[in-house]
């Protein structure tokens, strides 16, 4: 493949290249002719990978951009250890193959009993002993597919007299119900909208080729509706997140096309932006997850989550990244960094200064398995603490000083990528470290980070929220989803009992939280609300 003209002045032979590079060389900073140097040289590569006929699109993603993965091994490839093949008779990993029989836990279940013995009976082979029911039956699963919103018409005989003209219509049977729309769904257009990133607009076209239509406009109605149900919920979530001792938050930029009109009428702006902010709150049992969209920053949106928490507790354990927006200005917290995000800044430096960065991603490797190692043995804080501090503690203070030796010593240009790397992780060392000193301090900002992936999801398929109320549906289903899935509860069945129960809802939000709401269910109450 030729370059076009327009760049091929950037296709040179290596002499004329490096004589390209002397001569830029005064003129630049070391960082921007590493830049420039860097493209002259990957340019020529990438125009040699795409003429090749072999290769893949995901190859040459991975090729040019690396793996995805930040794992040391991946990024510094000469300390990855040599694995040997597994055969095909080795165990298979974790996460692979078919799932079994208890993993379908949404399934409706039909016991099915021996067509011809009995728990009791003499068995037929032997004679002498007697037939045991196993705790265990044996299962056969069948999967079915249909459209995600079904539809049932009731076709009522219509009779007419041929004297006088009157009409008999048979009544509309029970299972009919009383409205068109069923509550559950409204519950499953707000799951796969605001759960799994399914716009509005295609899964209407997805019900019309499949001869249930649901148009985008009646979707919105719906889940609309089951909102306003469940949005009690939502505020007692965020009254018991205030009381948690660590909170996560971070945000991410979202489009909201009323609030981005209100900020281009404005003359002078003081914010520009648009974010949604997650918020991860961990109580000693019941993590909750909250999300917010608007003009407000994290910090300011966990400030006013917090404003709800008890005078009498401490402050919280905060987790965030070392932005200072992230940090509420009204409320004090114990501030911890994500040490992730001060790896990071030395992940994307591996291929330009490989020894410097592959100490750091070591040493920083050996306090995760450390942290890996205290999870496994299922350690309270406390003696999780006493663990990092024996074991992690040497580890971080060599790092400290080897990151001051670079400064000091002037191993590193202060300007280049590689000193702001040394100089945001010596400027947040003490937030970095936290898990040193507090105990059940995490190491990383990473659960908040997963949750807001389910916001991202929503922007990059639905591009964007219409109005203020619609985003606010959006926080509304997406805390509670994933909540739901970090408590490891079913979102619909949870999101079905809420709707059916609107009034006690309404009345009592505390007793229908994720966690709790069975025992609500099955306590005695007043009749379910009509949502058929």
């Amino acid at each position: 493949m030729k370059a076009t003209a327009r760049y091929a002045w950037l296709v040179l032979p290596e002499s004329e290249r490096k004589a390209f590079l002397e001569a830029v060389r005064p003129g630049v900073s070391p960082e921007h002719f590493e830049r420039i140097a860097a493209m002259t040289e990957a340019f020529p590569e990438i125009l040699d990978l795409l003429n090749r006929r072999d290769l893949s699109v995901d190859q040459l993603r991975k090729l040019v951009f690396g793996a995805p993965t930040e794992k040391t091994a991946t990024v510094c490839p000469e300390t990855q250890e040599k694995i040997p093949p597994s055969s095909a008779s080795g165990p298979r990993r974790k996460g692979h193959g078919r799932h079994g029989n208890l993993a379908y836990t949404g399934a409706r279940r039909i016991k099915v009993n021996h067509p011809t013995l009995h728990a009791g009976h003499a068995c037929p082979d032997c004679v002498k002993g007697k037939l045991r029911r196993q705790l265990k039956p044996a299962a056969a699963i069948r999967l079915q597919g249909q459209p995600p919103i079904t539809a049932t018409v009731h076709e009522m005989e219509v009779l007419r007299c041929t004297l006088c003209g009157k009409t008999f219509t048979a009544p509309t049977p029970a299972q009919a119900g009383t409205q068109k729309y069923d509550a559950s769904v409204g519950v499953l257009v707000g799951l796969l909208r605001y759960g799994s990133g399914m716009p509005f607009y295609r899964l209407a076209q997805w019900q019309r080729n499949l001869g249930v239509p649901l148009p985008a406009s009646t979707q919105w109605e719906l889940a609309q509706e089951i909102a306003c149900q469940v949005e009690p919920v939502f505020e007692a979530l965020a009254r018991q997140a205030a009381q948690a001792p660590t909170v996560h938050n971070d945000d991410t930029t979202m489009r909201v096309g009323e609030l981005r009109r209100q900020i281009q009428a404005e003359t002078k702006p003081e914010r520009t932006g648009i974010f949604t902010t997650g918020v991860v709150a961990q109580p000693p049992e019941h993590p909750i997850v909250l999300f917010f969209t608007g003009r407000q920053h994290a910090g300011e949106n966990l400030g006013d989550v917090l404003q709800h928490r008890a005078k009498q507790l401490p402050p919280p354990l905060q987790m965030c990244d070392g932005l200072s927006r992230n940090e509420p200005k009204a409320t004090k917290t114990t501030l911890a960094c994500c040490l992730a995000h001060g790896r990071r800044g030395f992940v994307n430096l591996a291929s330009r200064f490989p020894e410097q960065c592959r100490y750091v991603l070591e040493s920083v490797r050996e306090v995760y398995r450390c942290d890996a190692q205290a999870k496994e043995q299922g350690l309270p804080p406390a003696e999780r603490l006493q663990l990092h501090q024996s074991q992690s503690r040497p580890i971080m203070d060599q790092l400290h000083n080897w990151l001051e030796k670079q400064i000091q010593d002037k191993l590193l240009e202060p300007n280049s990528g590689l000193g702001e790397a040394v100089d945001y992780m010596l400027g947040h060392w003490v937030e970095l470290t936290r898990f040193l000193k507090e105990p059940g301090t995490p190491l990383d900002n990473n659960l908040c980070e997963r949750m807001l992936k389910t916001a991202i999801l929503h922007r990059k398929n639905s591009l964007s929220y219409k109005t203020a109320r619609g985003a606010k549906v959006g926080d509304i289903f997406m805390s509670l989803i994933q909540t739901c899935r970090l408590n490891q509860v079913n979102p619909f069945d949870y999101f079905m009992a809420l709707v059916r129960q609107a009034t006690e809802v309404k009345a009592q939000p505390e007793r229908w939280l994720p966690w709790n709401y069975h025992d609500a269910v099955s306590a005695p109450s007043s009749p379910q609300s009509d949502t058929s």
